[in-house]
Parts: C-alpha cells; structure tokens; sequence
C-alpha cells in the first residue's frame, strides 16, 4: 500500500511538468489552441460544469472556497501536532512538502485541463474579424464622444432611486435572469458567444467580497460566474455579463469587458445597454486621461448630470472598502494573470480599448 501511494504522489507531482509543457506549446500555437481546445474541448466541459453547479441556487464554487481554507487549517494543525510528536522531524517535513506538491500539481493541471488554456487561444480581434491596430489620439477622441453621447441618451430612459442614481428595478436576480438574453441575441451574429450555460450567481458573502475590490469572479472548477451583488446597478449588469464570457472560455480580462459591452448592446433591454456604454465610456475616458489630457477635461464636462451622479456613487461606493485587503489582492491578481503570460498583468484590461476603436472603425 506504501509503495502504491508513494507511486501515486510520484505520478501526480510529475503532471505538473507534463501540463506545464502542454501550455507552452499551445501558448506559441494559438491556433490550435482555438480549434482543439477552446472550441472543441472546453466547451463541452464548461456547459457540464456550470449546468450541474446550476442546479444549486447557491454558489458552489463559494462554498468549496470556504472549505478549502477550512482544510487547510485542519492541515496546518495536524501538521503542528504530527512535528511536535515526531521522532523524526525531517521526515514528517518532507512528507508534508511531497503531498503539498502533490495538491499543488494536481489543482493547477485541472485548473488549465477545465478552464486555463484558453489564455492561450486566438485574439478575440480574429474570431470576431475586428482589426485591431494602433490608432491616433483623434480617433481615440471620436469614440469617447461617440460613447458619452450615447451614455447620455440611454441614461435618460433608465430608472433612478430618491437619490437620482440609476438603480435596477429587479435587482441582482433579475439582471442575472436577463443576462442570457444578450448572449442569445449576440450569437445570431457571432455564433462563438452561444452556448447554454449556467445562470451567473451572486455571492452569498458580497459585503465581505467588496473588501478585495473584486466585482465578479469565474470559478472554473465549478463553471460558474460569480457576481458581488452590492456593486453598483449601473456597473452591475455589465459585471455580470463579463463573468459570462468567462463561462464561455473567454479567458482575457481585455476581451471580457468588450464582449460586456457587445452582450449589454444586444440584449435590449436599456438599462443593460446603459451599463455596457457607462464600461466603454469609462475604459476609453481612462485611455484618453494618459494621452490627451485637455480633450479629457473637455470631454468630461459632455457628461449628462445623471451620469455625473452615477460615477461618483460608483467611485464613493468602492472607496469605502479601500485598504490592506484590497492592495494584497490586487497583488495577487496581478501575478496571477502574468502566471498565465498576461504579461500587462491587471493593467491588460485597458486594452479593451483597441476593440472599441476597431468597431469604431468599422462604422
């Protein structure tokens, strides 16, 4: 029994390498991760999974992030007793390194077995035929306005509470219920976004998720798209459409948002149009800060008073939840994305920036 478990930990530690080799290869072959992964493989998986986790109106992934930090105090506590009893510390120590490996291992290769290689799939630019290329600071300038005269007409028709803020009359659940709807629509043009998935599902602990900064998250070991239900209604269902894409293998920050943006145009119904324009505008708005200052200010003063007072609520609400929390998460979402050869790390998400311009282009 010894030499079989000996064995079993020798083979699960050397998956590691072997999956690690694999994601090199497809990394330099996007294409073909596109054709046998992403739309061949994972798509199959990711409806399994999120449509059996469906089945629980709760969280699963949730609930498993909870467990795992409880097992793992029981494994730190066990480990604590186990040394002090020891005979012989050394072995008890490298016992316990061998099997973290072999969790380690094992957790990172179905990691990118269920959901991770599609960071190395083909731009979303190609699937789609947008041509994504460097443009000038003018045209950057044209799609901001373009966004803000749109934001402003849609935020004219959204409904607002006693203090003049957009609000969703159904709140989470029924923007979660909606949400669908778009990819439906989206899909009649690009296929590649259909798919019957999972509904998104809010995060039971939201007050405590808004500590992290986090709005949304995937959970690939469950197929799920976790959304922090105290964000902001005006950046709620863009939120949640983002974590949708996702669901849908969609791995990149950048292609996230502007596939949010897409599914809130195509869905319809005006206060999702609302929040995928209030996302473009705001990603573009940032862009334009770095380069263009003056056109900046100017630009910013076109804002209608109800977006006014919708950015502001959405900065005031974050701003309460600053702190070590955040900056220790940032940090670790950061090198996260670089583990997975984003190499911009969090800064990869302005890059939604050269999508809206290619569309932009294209009318």
């Amino acid at each position: 029994m010894k030499i079989y478990r000996l064995k079993t930990k020798i083979l699960s530690i050397l998956l590691l390498p072997v999956f690690l080799l694999i994601r090199e290869l497809l990394y330099f072959n996007p294409a073909i991760t596109e054709k046998l992964y992403s739309r061949s493989l994972y798509p199959p998986i990711g409806k399994l999974l999120s449509n059996i986790s469906g089945l629980l109106p709760i969280s699963l992934g949730e609930l498993l992030v909870y467990g795992f930090f409880v097992f793992v105090a029981y494994i730190l506590i066990r480990f604590t007793y186990s040394f002090v009893k020891s005979t012989n510390k050394l072995q008890t120590s490298l016992n316990a390194i061998v099997n973290t490996l072999c969790i380690i291992s094992v957790a990172y290769c179905l990691f990118l077995l269920l959901w991770g290689f599609n960071y190395y799939r083909q731009p979303l630019a190609y699937s789609i035929g947008f041509t994504a290329s460097k443009s000038t600071v003018a045209d950057l300038k044209g799609l901001c306005e373009a966004l803000i005269d749109k934001t402003n007409l849609l935020r004219a028709e959204v409904s607002e509470n006693e203090a003049g803020v957009m609000y969703l009359r159904e709140g989470f659940n029924g923007a979660a219920n909606r949400a669908d709807k778009g990819y439906q629509n989206l899909s009649a043009t690009y296929p590649i976004f259909g798919g019957n998935f999972g509904r998104p599902k809010g995060v039971m602990l939201s007050r405590q998720f808004c500590y992290t900064g986090i709005a949304g998250i995937y959970f690939p070991f469950t197929g799920e798209a976790n959304v922090n239900k105290l964000v902001p209604d005006c950046m709620l269902p863009s939120t949640i459409v983002h974590e949708m894409a996702h669901q849908r293998g969609f791995a990149r920050e950048d292609e996230a948002n502007f596939i949010g943006y897409l599914v809130c145009k195509a869905q319809g119904d005006v206060d999702f149009q609302y929040s995928g324009y209030l996302l473009a505008a705001i990603y573009s708005m940032n862009a334009l800060h770095k380069y263009d200052i003056e056109s900046y200010k100017e630009l910013t003063a076109k804002y209608s008073e109800g977006v006014r007072r919708d950015l502001k609520y959405n900065s005031d609400f974050w701003k309460q939840f600053e702190g070590p929390v955040e900056e220790m998460q940032e940090k670790m979402n950061d090198t996260y994305l670089k583990s997975n050869k984003q190499a911009d790390g969090i800064y990869s998400y302005g890059r939604m920036v050269d999508l809206l311009l290619a569309e932009y282009r294209s009318k």
